[in-house]
C-alpha cells in the first residue's frame, strides 16, 4: 500500500461527511432494501415462513454486531494509523483484522448451529416450527465468516477515506442477492422451490460473491493486505489494538439484537402473526434508517484522522453538522411514516393481524428516530476517537436500563403499543446523553494531548 494521506484532516468538514456518506448510503440502502425484498417474498410463501424468518432476524444480528465490532475496531486502528502517516501499520493491521474476523465468525457460527433448537424454544417459537428454523438457520450461519471478513475488508477501505468502492460492492452483493431470491425461493427450471430455505441459499452465494470482490480489491488493487511474517509480538499487538476497540464495539451492537430478541419472545406471547407483524416493522424500520447507518459509517475514520491530527475544531464541528443533521431527517421521517403506515404492511402480508401490529410500530417508534440517529453516530465517534466503552454505557442505558424495564410495565398497561412507546422514550433520552457526551470526550481527549505535547503547560 503506497503512502497514504490524511485526506479528511483537510478541506471543508460538511463536504467531507457529504461524499463519504452518500455512497455509503446507496449501498447500504441496496442492502437494506434487499432485506425488505425478501421479506416481501417469504410474505408470498406464508405466513409461517415469514414468522420464522422473524425469529431468525435478531439472532443473525447478534452475529453481524461482532461483524460491526470488529469493523469498527479496524477502521479505528486503521484511519488512526494513516493519520499519523504510517502506512505500514495500516497495512498490517488490515492483514491481521482479516484473520482475526474469520477465525471469531467461524468459531461463532459453529455454536450457532449446535444450539439452534434450544435456543429458538427459549424464544417462544413454536415446537412445530422448530424444523423449518433449524434448516433455514443452519444456511445462514454459514455464510457468517464470508460476509463478516467482507464488512471488515470494506471498514479498512472506508478508514483511507474511499466509501466509493466498499459502496459498490454492497450494491453488487445485495443486487446479486436479489436475482438468486426468486430462482431459489420459488424455484427456476431444474432448481426447485426451497421457500424459506431458498432465501438462505441465496444469502450465502451473494456473501460468498462479496466476500471475494472484497479480497480480490485489497490485495490486487489497493495493495492493502501483507502476505509478509508478521515480527514476533506483532500478530498479538494487531489483535490487541483492534479488540480494544472492536470488542467494547460488538457489545455495544449486540446489546441491541439481544434486547430485540428478548422483546421479540414478549411479543410472542401475542401469537406467530404478532411476531411477523413486528418482523415486517423492524424490517422497515432498518430500510428508513438507512441514512443513519451510512452517517454512523463514515463519521469513524474522519474521527480518528482529526484526533490523530489533533484538530479538535473539525470533530465538534462534524458532531454538530451530524446531529443537525439527524433531527431534521428523523422529523421528515414522523410524517413519511405516518401516511404510509396504511400502504407498508399490506406490501408484504394480507393478514390483518400482521399487519395492525405493524401499523401500530410505525405510528411510534418514529418519533424517536432522530435521536436513534444521534446515538448510533456518537457510538461510532467514539469508537473512532479510540474510546469505546461510553458507547457501551450508552447501549446498556438504551435497551437494558430503559426500554426493557419500562416495556415490561407499559406492556401490562397497554399491550404491544406499550412495548414500542417504551423503545421510543429510549431512544429519545439517550440520544440527548450520547451528544453531550461525545464532545466532551473529544474535548477532553485533545487538552490530555496539548498538555502532553507542550512541557510548559503539563508543568502549571
Amino acid at each position: 500500500m503506497e503512502s497514504r494521506k490524511a485526506k479528511l484532516t483537510e478541506g471543508p468538514v460538511g463536504q467531507h461527511l457529504v461524499k463519504m456518506t452518500l455512497p455509503m448510503l446507496v449501498g447500504i440502502s441496496t442492502m437494506m432494501a434487499q432485506g425488505l425484498i425478501d421479506a416481501w417474498f417469504l410474505g408470498k410463501v406464508g405466513d409461517r415462513a415469514l414468522a420464522a424468518f422473524s425469529f431468525g432476524f435478531p439472532i443473525l444480528m447478534i452475529i453481524t454486531s461482532v461483524a460491526i465490532g470488529l469493523s469498527a475496531g479496524t477502521s479505528s486502528v486503521v484511519a488512526r494509523a494513516i493519520g499519523n502517516g504510517d502506512s505500514r501499520r495500516a497495512r498490517r493491521l488490515t492483514s491481521d483484522s482479516l484473520v482475526l474476523a474469520f477465525l471469531i465468525t467461524a468459531f461463532l457460527a459453529a455454536i450457532g448451529i449446535l444450539t439452534i433448537e434450544p435456543l429458538f424454544l427459549l424464544l417462544g417459537a413454536p415446537v412445530d416450527m422448530i424444523p423449518m428454523i433449524r434448516s433455514f438457520m443452519t444456511l445462514l450461519y454459514s455464510g457468517v465468516p464470508f460476509l463478516v471478513v467482507g464488512m471488515v475488508g470494506m471498514s479498512c477501505m472506508r478508514a483511507t477515506g474511499d466509501t466509493m468502492l466498499p459502496g459498490k460492492l454492497m450494491i453488487a452483493g445485495a443486487l446479486l442477492n436479489v436475482i438468486l431470491d426468486p430462482i431459489f425461493i420459488f424455484g427456476l427450471g431444474q432448481i426447485p422451490a426451497m421457500g424459506l430455505n431458498g432465501a438462505a441459499t441465496a444469502a450465502l452465494l451473494a456473501r460468498g460473491s462479496m466476500f471475494v470482490g472484497t479480497v480480490y480489491f485489497l490485495v490486487c488493487r489497493l495493495h492493502m493486505v501483507s502476505f509478509k511474517k508478521p515480527k514476533p509480538g506483532e500478530l498479538s499487538k494487531s489483535w490487541v489494538d483492534i479488540l480494544h476497540v472492536g470488542l467494547p464495539a460488538a457489545a455495544t451492537n449486540a446489546i441491541i439484537p439481544i434486547t430485540v430478541a428478548l422483546i421479540t419472545a414478549m411479543i410472542a406471547r401475542y401469537g406467530p402473526d404478532a411476531v411477523a407483524g413486528f418482523g415486517v416493522a423492524s424490517r422497515i424500520e432498518s430500510m428508513v434508517l438507512v441514512i443513519f447507518y451510512a452517517l454512523s459509517s463514515v463519521i469513524g475514520p474522519f474521527v480518528g484522522q482529526n484526533l490523530s491530527a489533533g484538530k479538535e475544531d473539525r470533530i465538534q464541528l462534524s458532531l454538530r453538522q451530524c446531529a443537525l443533521f439527524c433531527l431534521g431527517s428523523g422529523l421528515v421521517l414522523v410524517v413519511l411514516l405516518a401516511l404510509l403506515s396504511g400502504v407498508l404492511p399490506g406490501l408484504f402480508s394480507d393478514n390483518p393481524d400482521v399487519n395492525r401490529v405493524t401499523r401500530l410500530f410505525l405510528w411510534i417508534a418514529p418519533i424517536s428516530y432522530g435521536a436513534y440517529g444521534i446515538v448510533m453516530v456518537v457510538n461510532a465517534a467514539f469508537n473512532g476517537l479510540g474510546q469505546p466503552m461510553p458507547g457501551v454505557y450508552i447501549s446498556v442505558a438504551r435497551m437494558i436500563v430503559l426500554y426493557l424495564p419500562i416495556a415490561f410495565i407499559a406492556e401490562k398497561f397497554f399491550g404491544i403499543a406499550g412495548i414500542f412507546a417504551a423503545y421510543a422514550l429510549a431512544n429519545l433520552l439517550t440520544g440527548l446523553l450520547g451528544y453531550v457526551w461525545a464532545q466532551r470526550t473529544a474535548h477532553n481527549l485533545l487538552t490530555v494531548d496539548d498538555m502532553h505535547a507542550d512541557p510548559a503547560t503539563s508543568h502549571e
